[in-house]
């Protein structure tokens, strides 16, 4: 018995110590609902930076919510002249510093309803609530919903999204 639970120990303990090295790129990497978003991040060149210290915050689109682009869109953004553009909506995703949902919602609260957030990008993105949700609009008036939250890593957080966030 004693060697059994030695045996457990020494897994969880692996287990715990690899936990806590997966980073932001792993954790969109390990989801399947976010291989468009990892493709675009590697098309961009973004994969090292996204790998730094950080700490980012990325509000992470679906696949679900690439598809909600107009057709091609994505296939065109991946050709290789037009990385900088990719670059530059892929980073109106990430926020610099470590911003968890609670973070959020304080901020949206003792804001009188919103918060501006300014993004690696330079672009600035506005959350509120609705129905108790929080929505997103980008400088465009697109709006998108935070559908999963806090998805930890060691250098920072993700927040899943139900749309693609577009620049000016």
């Amino acid at each position: 018995m004693k060697k059994i639970s030695s045996l457990l120990f020494a897994a969880i303990l692996t287990l715990s110590v690899t936990a806590q090295n997966v980073d932001v790129v792993d954790i969109a990497i390990s989801s399947e609902d976010h291989s468009t978003l990892v493709t675009a991040v590697k098309a961009a060149d973004l994969v090292e930076t996204l790998k730094g210290d950080g700490p980012f915050t990325i509000f992470a689109p679906t696949n679900a919510a690439f598809d909600k682009l107009p057709e091609g869109t994505v296939a065109n953004l991946l050709n290789p002249e037009n990385k900088d553009q990719l670059a530059k909506i892929l980073s109106y995703h990430v926020i610099s510093g470590n911003l968890m949902a609670a973070d959020v919602l304080n901020a949206i609260k003792s804001g009188d309803g919103e918060v501006v957030i300014e993004t690696l990008q330079g672009g600035k993105l506005t959350a509120t609530l609705d129905n108790d949700r929080v929505k997103i609009m980008d400088e465009n008036g697109g709006v998108v919903f935070v559908t999963a939250t806090d998805l930890s890593g060691s250098n920072g957080v993700i927040h899943v999204i139900d749309g693609v966030l577009m620049p000016k």
